[in-house]
């Protein structure tokens, strides 16, 4: 039997079955609850005292960890949609910025690394700037053979690995993406930050369960190690593996036969031409490279300044915060803060074990303030930044040092600048900054360096939306290639088709 349908019909079908795949009114009314403020608790007793009762998502074994992660992502998927995710995730955002102050001050303790003043920065940072599910879309492609709808779904439970950089910012951060997209999360925290980040998980898991969500969305191990990690990338359960630190963790991911998001290394370089306006140029780059004392794998890590500019951007760095290391006393630096690779091991953010030197642990993520004490200078709170003038080669260069301490380099040729700076950045693709009026000379260094992000003419904070346009990532995935990660990183296309059905149109 024939059926005539006229075009209105059609529309009617195609905005039915539209809004049946987009629905997200959730059944459960209890859920409406408003996100709630926490008040700090006691930090080491909470943790002892959740991890020996497995609740709030700390566990003693990763194996629990895991199971209690899959157990969670199963009903996640069953009782709550688009609304019901995005209600959770405002929870979080609440919770993580009512406590920044007290996640900042924890890391800080815990670790000795950076500053708190910029730590409740990304904390913040990472709580309101980290894309929800806004972010999903959902494609719809309608035409005489029926409908077919393209849905972001969920990978399932997901296994991440994170740094001691940025440990909680990172749980945030990932947390709010993987969960938006569907998810749950088991992570495998830097040891040095596991007290830091139990706070972080109990945290986050307080604010689900105060959201109406299932417990243990969001898991970790208490006592993480390289044994740990070997567990979450074996299991069966773990559908998706995230690591953000440098080049050795990304390897052991992708040789895990998962779907592997790796975000590696970087050695951001800078390059400022006789047409930047250099007083611009050295607020930026003092910005960037002291935030936090230059831990953020985004910041400035050396500088390429066109000899008629260079006299002019020092002074103007001088002038702004930072403190120009003679001779002597850049030589002090090496002795302390460097270590010689005598048994020519890769280490740290570098698989090159040819390198002649390594960063002292020690250094890393220290104040300037430190710096000038060991080096008998009498601090001064304003300095910033410790610069020096080296040459190319200089160990400061070729390596990601992640301490305030800038080398700057004269070049005499824009040409000369970006071969440096390409071959200092070392194939890592991840950041690389520059300050010109000159856009093709912007354009040439893009071109050239190729990295996930290029920002022009501002901090390279700019680039993970802290005084830029743009969403905000801890995870900044260059070596696998997803980029800027979201929660869209997060889940993989469902292909969903509705054929003709047995209708036939007349006419």
């Amino acid at each position: 039997m024939n059926a005539q349908i006229s075009d209105q019909d059609i529309q009617k079908i195609i905005q039915s079955v539209l809004q049946n795949v987009e629905s997200v009114l959730n059944s459960d009314a209890k859920a409406a609850q408003a996100p709630v403020k926490m008040k700090p608790a006691s930090h080491t007793g909470q943790i002892a005292s959740t991890v020996s009762q497995g609740e709030n998502g700390v566990f003693a074994r990763m194996e629990d960890a895991i199971e209690a992660g899959y157990s969670a992502q199963l009903a996640y998927m069953r009782q709550f949609e688009l609304k019901g995710r995005e209600r959770i995730i405002s929870s979080i955002r609440q919770a993580a910025v009512n406590e920044k102050e007290q996640l900042a001050r924890l890391v800080y303790e815990e670790t000795g690394l950076g500053n708190v003043e910029d730590k409740i920065s990304k904390h913040e940072l990472a709580a309101l700037q980290t894309p929800g599910t806004e972010i999903l879309k959902t494609e719809a492609f309608s035409g005489d053979d029926g409908l077919t709808i393209v849905e972001e779904a969920p990978f399932g439970l997901i296994g991440a690995v994170t740094p001691v950089t940025n440990p909680t910012e990172t749980i945030i951060n990932n947390s709010i993406g993987m969960l938006a997209a569907g998810n749950a999360v088991v992570f495998n925290v830097h040891p040095s930050s596991k007290k830091s980040c139990a706070y972080a998980i109990i945290l986050i898991n307080k604010a689900i369960k105060a959201a109406g969500g299932p417990e243990n969305l969001v898991t970790m191990v208490a006592n993480p190690s390289l044994e740990t990690m070997q567990t979450l990338i074996d299991s069966p359960k773990v559908r998706m593996l995230v690591g953000t630190g440098g080049p050795g963790l990304v390897k052991t991911l992708l040789k895990s036969g998962k779907k592997a998001v790796g975000a590696g290394a970087g050695n951001p370089p800078v390059i400022v031409d006789n047409t930047a306006d250099l007083e611009h140029a050295a607020q930026s780059i003092i910005t960037g490279a002291s935030f936090d004392n230059n831990l953020l794998c985004i910041a400035e890590k050396e500088v390429f300044v066109l000899d008629s500019a260079a006299d002019g951007l020092i002074f103007h760095m001088l002038n702004n915060g930072a403190c120009m290391l003679d001779q002597h006393q850049l030589e002090r630096v090496m002795e302390f803060a460097l270590e010689a690779n005598e048994k020519q091991e890769s280490r740290g953010c570098s698989l090159d074990n040819k390198r002649e030197y390594h960063v002292s642990k020690k250094w890393v993520g220290r104040s300037a303030d430190q710096f000038m004490k060991e080096l008998g200078i009498i601090p001064d709170s304003t300095v910033k930044l410790l610069i020096c003038e080296v040459d190319f080669d200089h160990p400061f260069v070729q390596l990601e040092q992640m301490m305030p301490v800038l080398p700057i380099v004269r070049v005499n040729t824009l040409e000369e600048a970006i071969d440096f700076a390409v071959k200092a950045e070392h194939g890592n693709r991840h950041t690389a900054i520059m300050h010109s009026k000159n856009v093709d000379h912007l354009t040439q260094f893009a071109k050239a360096i190729e990295t996930t992000i290029f920002v022009k003419n501002a901090s390279s904070l700019a680039g993970v939306g802290f005084g830029g346009e743009g969403f905000t990532t801890m995870t900044i995935a260059g070596p696998t290639g997803e980029g800027i990660t979201s929660a869209k990183t997060f889940t993989r296309q469902r292909r969903c088709v509705l054929a003709e059905g047995g209708f036939r149109i007349i006419g």
